[in-house]
């Protein structure tokens, strides 16, 4: 399966939900690469997705959480300088690498990424 569905949730409790397509995921593309080619306002990424700025902030379902890849010592200190207070299924979707199994993945956008 070289395609697959990521579900972004806008903030509130009935935000709107924006799915997307992507495409060759075998290549490794971030979620963050993934929403600003989409245009998703709500993702900034200032620093182009380095590990500088915390402004790619997203809030992983535990459900997701094991299926991801361990968060790096550096992810963790980083999502101590996000806008929105962390949470538990915070990570800087700079660090997500889509896969096949990923397939059907959904993460909501916090209030604000600066």
């Amino acid at each position: 399966m070289d395609t697959i569905t990521v579900r972004f949730i806008q903030p509130g409790p009935m935000g709107p939900r924006l799915d997307l397509e992507v495409q060759a995921v075998a290549d490794g593309r971030s979620l963050m690469k993934v929403a600003v080619d989409a245009g998703l306002d709500a993702i900034a990424a200032d620093c182009g997705g380095v590990m500088t700025c915390a402004t790619c902030h997203v809030i992983v379902p535990p459900s997701w959480l094991p299926r991801l890849d361990p968060m790096s010592a550096d992810e963790d200190t980083m999502l101590d300088y996000t806008a929105v207070p962390r949470q538990p299924g915070s990570r800087l979707s700079c660090q997500i690498r889509l896969r096949p199994e990923l397939d059907g993945l959904q993460v909501e956008l916090p209030q604000r990424q600066y």
